[in-house]
């Protein structure tokens, strides 16, 4: 392991009631990365998190935290970490300024110290025009900016993101990752889990984990260049009957839908002819169609499918 990670894992475990919600999860994320934890509901993203802030304990295995063991030194890990779950406690009959007050209470920042730092927060975060505006009426993407306000008055050194952008509108995203590319300038670690797939592209090294274990640690480039694959995109009014009559194609290595084109990839280049005439024989209506690169999306849909097939197997 990195003696200069401030983030360790190794051969994390996590169970409840004999159920694997985590299995085996060894990783490393380095001062000052933004590192994506990224899956689908249900795969462990959560659990690893509350187990990395010491909220919870591992069933087996040890992590540490700005070089603190999580189970033995919990409390001096929070000193040092903002956590912001997916139900952040705002106080939604408090105003912005009021909320903020209220945490910077219960982090004990100094009272010397709170103009500054609030004043910083509110512009970082845009908040200013709202300060005397209560919480239960910012909309969803402002509440997630005041709940990172809050849990950054104390001025941690690593952040520990739970889904903040799920189920926000894609402006109030895109505002919230250039906060986050903001804290990265700082030095200030961020660790952040996302369902959308979309958004390991943002970030500095990603782990992609399904059903508790971790397929895939490392930047998104590299794992695009090792996972490279043949990979064609159709347009079909049908792009559903089309991924479902590929399910079972000896040749076609994955499928992801977007609306009315479908990714398809392909074991070889020399396949594409080939996919193209069957689904013509097949009379799909194919619009168009053009060769990409596949995406980190693509690549964890195909490593899940891989995985799906070989436990068939």
């Amino acid at each position: 392991m990195n003696d200069a990670a401030v983030i360790r894992c190794e051969s994390l475990a996590k169970e409840f009631a004999g159920v694997k919600a985590l299995e085996d999860i060894t990783l490393e994320v380095g001062k000052g990365e933004l590192f994506g934890l990224v899956g689908p509901d249900g795969a462990g993203k959560s659990t690893l998190m509350r187990l990395l802030t010491a909220v919870t304990e591992p069933t087996s295995g040890d992590a540490w935290v700005a070089s603190h063991h999580t189970t033995r030194e919990p409390e001096r890990i929070k000193e040092k970490i903002a956590y912001m779950p997916q139900r952040f406690g705002l106080y939604e009959d408090l105003t912005v300024m009021e909320n903020i007050v209220f945490y910077a209470d219960i982090f004990s920042v100094p009272k010397k110290e709170r103009p500054s730092r609030i004043e910083r927060l509110l512009g970082f975060s845009n908040l200013e025009p709202f300060t005397d505006r209560l919480a239960g009426q910012l909309s969803g993407g402002m509440k997630q900016k005041l709940g990172l306000a809050c849990a950054l008055i104390h001025t941690p050194e690593i952040v520990f993101l739970d889904e903040p952008t799920n189920g926000v509108d894609p402006v109030s995203r895109r505002d919230f990752w250039k906060i986050l590319y903001e804290l990265l300038k700082e030095g200030v670690t961020v660790f952040v889990s996302t369902s959308y797939l979309d958004e390991a592209e943002r970030c500095t090294e990603v782990g992609l984990i399904y059903e508790g274990r971790l397929l895939e640690k490392d930047t998104p480039g590299a794992i695009k260049a090792r996972h490279a694959m043949p990979m064609i995109e159709v347009w079909s009014g049908n792009a559903r009957a089309v991924m479902q009559a590929l399910k079972d194609h000896e040749r076609v290595t994955g499928t992801g839908i977007y609306g009315d084109r479908l990714h398809i990839g392909l074991k070889e280049r020399s396949d594409i002819p080939g996919l193209l005439a069957f689904l013509s024989e097949k009379r799909f209506d194919v619009e168009e169609h053009r060769e990409i690169a596949p995406s980190i999306e693509d690549i964890f849909f195909s490593m899940i499918g891989e995985r799906r097939g070989s436990e068939k197997g």
